[in-house]
């Protein structure tokens, strides 16, 4: 990542500092930062947690997380450099006396520093926990200074609608929106953030964004994995809950939101919410056409056998969970009145993979004779997210030879082809926006809101009427048939995710060679 680094001291105060999250993600994207000189010269990273923990023990868990989920691992000189910045204290979070000792030590770097430092306070913790965070920080006057107190708040922000309302009013009655950070690491991901350069840096195919010449718009977002250790967490949210209200969502908006007067924070979320207050109710009589859910059974995934989502630990053998979810949604606009945007996502899929497909209408009038056309397809233009990330545009072109016969072909773009450097990690961005105070990327309070009350019809109506028929399709398989039927019923198929697609091509190439 090009340096620059932030001026001013720093101090991040991380409650569940012994946390997974913190493991994983938080302190790796953080060094990260440091060894491409983005940090202060004078920074703190306080790690807030229940255990009983020395500096040096708290330290080497850390470099362990560094040394899994970092790009390399940790070099000696520069971890020991990094890490004497890197302390822990014992507390209970929901003992308002234990802010005051958080407090005072935060006050001691700002006297050996001899200016006020900016704190950021992250909140890797489970989301009950929120609100005496929130009051024991308020309790300490530690959320004061709207210009140096930050609080970062992780998803899922909230359970519904009432509840994501009632987090909002909590954290308005301590802290200013513009100290607020609600996270989705999703937003982070260099190729979901070059949406917005794409459509609003080119002038290619801003004429053509719309429902004139866009048939309809496909978001998968997939995963390999089962549930994993996330079944505590996991059986109270559902697929709904845990990636369509946020990550698919929020996507949908990049792709529908018109285009911003400037790069300006509030400029862009407030196209966002626009978006999403735009998007056609869905009536509870509606949901079943609407929406399909899904749990996965046991299946064979690259060969081995996978259990069940019922039969993970921790998980009830009755579960009603959805570990699958399709949704069809339409954006009410001049932009995008009709066209629908498909989104689905589930958990023991074949692959890992993220992308978005825009599916262009056929051509008006087609000049060619039918004998031309055996594999004529419309455009289509595919933003993978990952494991690759890209733009892939699909266009017909003549097949070499004597007649006259169409043939599709793929122009690609790959970041990692184009600039042959490391694209940062999600976190690593979205920490340093925090840094910053630039929230372009986090939600504001009243995106979270319309977001909840797009999918709460869906959720009611699920929660209302258990679902008969779980589980209702293999590990290893791409869902449930109803999903299928949801977009069939369209005369439209999913679209096979791009990565997959071209192994397939270039497999047939092969074989065509072969035999010729």
């Amino acid at each position: 990542m090009q340096s620059g680094k932030i001026g001013g001291p720093m101090v991040f105060v991380i409650f569940g500092g012994h946390g997974d999250l913190t493991w994983r993600k938080l302190v790796p994207a953080l060094y990260s930062l440091f060894l491409d000189d983005w940090l202060p010269d004078r920074f703190e990273i306080l790690g807030i947690g229940r255990k009983q923990l020395s500096d040096e023990s708290y330290r080497e868990r850390l470099r362990d997380g560094v040394d899994k989920f970092s790009p390399g691992k940790a070099d000696p000189n520069k971890w020991t450099e990094f890490s004497s910045h890197i302390n822990f204290r014992t507390a209970d979070l929901e003992d308002k006396q234990a802010f005051a000792g958080i407090a005072e030590e935060l006050g001691t770097y700002d006297e050996k520093w001899g200016t006020k430092a900016t704190r950021i306070y992250y909140l890797a913790l489970p989301p009950q926990m929120i609100k005496p965070v929130a009051e024991g920080l308020a309790a300490a006057k530690l959320n004061l200074d709207r210009e140096y107190a930050r609080i970062v708040v992780e998803k899922p922000f909230g359970h519904d609608l009432n509840s994501a309302r009632e987090l909002n009013v909590l954290l308005s009655n301590y802290f200013q929106e513009s100290q607020i950070f609600r996270i989705d690491h999703y937003l982070g991901k260099e190729t979901v953030q070059n949406i917005i350069a794409f459509r609003f840096g080119n002038t290619l195919f801003e004429p053509i964004w719309n429902r004139r010449y866009i048939d309809h718009v496909q978001i998968t977002v997939a995963e390999k994995d089962g549930v994993g250790h996330r079944s505590g967490y996991y059986e109270h949210a559902g697929a709904l809950r845990d990636m369509v209200q946020n990550h698919l969502l929020q996507i949908l908006c990049l792709i529908a939101m018109e285009a911003p007067v400037s790069v300006n924070s509030d400029e862009i979320r407030q196209k966002k919410v626009d978006v999403l207050r735009a998007i056609r109710t869905i009536l509870p009589e509606q949901v079943h056409q609407s929406a399909v859910r899904g749990q996965y059974g046991p299946g064979w995934i690259e060969g081995e056998r996978v259990r069940g989502y019922r039969a993970e630990e921790g998980v009830a053998p009755d579960s009603p969970t959805e570990t699958f979810a399709a949704v069809k949604f339409y954006v009410d606009n001049w932009r995008w009145q009709d066209v629908p945007f498909y989104l689905r996502t589930g958990k023991r899929m074949p692959s890992t993979v993220s992308e978005v497909a825009i599916q262009f209408r056929p051509v008006p009038h087609q000049t060619f004779p039918a004998s031309a056309l055996l594999d004529n397809r419309p455009n289509r233009l595919l933003i993978a997210i990952q494991p690759e990330e890209g733009i892939l545009l699909r266009f017909e072109v003549k097949h070499p030879g004597q007649h006259m016969a169409l043939a599709p072909v793929m122009m690609q773009f790959y970041y990692r082809e184009a600039f042959k450097v490391r694209s940062p990690e999600a976190y690593e961005t979205l920490l340093l926006d925090i840094m910053r105070g630039d929230s372009t990327l986090f939600m504001r309070a009243d995106q979270t809101e319309a977001a909840w009350a797009v999918i709460e019809p869906i959720l009611d109506m699920w929660q209302s009427v258990g679902p008969t028929d779980f589980p209702n399709y293999e590990a290893g398989t791409w869902g449930p048939e109803q999903a299928d039927v949801l977009i069939a019923q369209d005369g439209r198929s999913w679209i096979m995710p791009t990565l997959l697609q071209c192994q397939e091509d270039l497999a047939k190439c092969r074989l065509a060679r072969e035999q010729s």
